[in-house]
């Protein structure tokens, strides 16, 4: 079975790549469909964005397709950056940008409390489009630390490490993050639907 993942963002590619290697389905990119066009992210939420963004690829390539939209949601924010997280600092979308106004907008805050949040849209021939949510709780630490992963890894400490996400290794990561959550959901959830027995045990195992 052939899944296109809806992203532009080959970083998050490469995530999924690692995350869904135990699924029975050949990961296309984006990129070998160029006739889809770019889709709004504009829905005051989550799960609205995923869900546009695998309908827009569904639609033009009539294949099985998968879209994420995520976010890290700050206590002391109230709930800010959220679903504007990719553009926080404006448009174009720039991680470090967005980085530096979160550590500004936390200047003097003791509650750093935070989660980042996850949320996958599925849809294919005979599928109308589901959701699913993974969430990693943690803190914003109080400048960048690391090099790995994208966007908000490093300044976000998941809870029960004291290494940013982009200061622990990618095998890690991809066990405890919101993602790993949300695709370890869809596989409980969506496997039998859509794989039969081949679902029959977890991708983990």
């Amino acid at each position: 079975m052939k899944l296109i993942l809806a992203t532009h963002n080959a970083s998050k590619l490469a995530e999924f790549r690692a995350l869904l290697a135990h699924w029975p389905v050949e990961l296309v990119p984006l990129t070998e469909f160029p006739e889809v066009r770019q889709w709004n992210e504009d829905a005051p939420t989550l799960e609205e964005n995923a869900v546009a963004k695998a309908l827009t690829v569904y639609r033009a390539t009539g294949q099985w397709s998968m879209a994420d939209d995520s976010g890290v949601e700050v206590d002391a924010l109230g709930g800010a950056p959220g679903v504007q997280s990719a553009r926080y600092a404006g448009e174009p979308c720039n991680p470090a940008a967005n980085n530096e106004k979160l550590l500004t907008a936390l200047t003097g805050v003791a509650n750093r409390r935070a989660r980042f949040r996850c949320v996958l849209a599925l849809v294919g021939p005979g599928f109308p489009p589901e959701t699913i949510e993974g969430i990693c709780e943690g803190v914003i630490a109080h400048e960048p630390r690391g090099t790995g992963g994208f966007g908000y890894d490093p300044l976000f400490i998941p809870d029960g490490y004291s290494q940013t996400f982009a200061e622990l290794p990618p095998e890690v990561k991809n066990q405890i993050s919101h993602r790993a959550r949300a695709v370890q959901a869809a596989w409980e959830r969506w496997g039998r639907k859509l794989f039969g027995d081949a679902s029959g045990g977890s991708p983990d195992g």
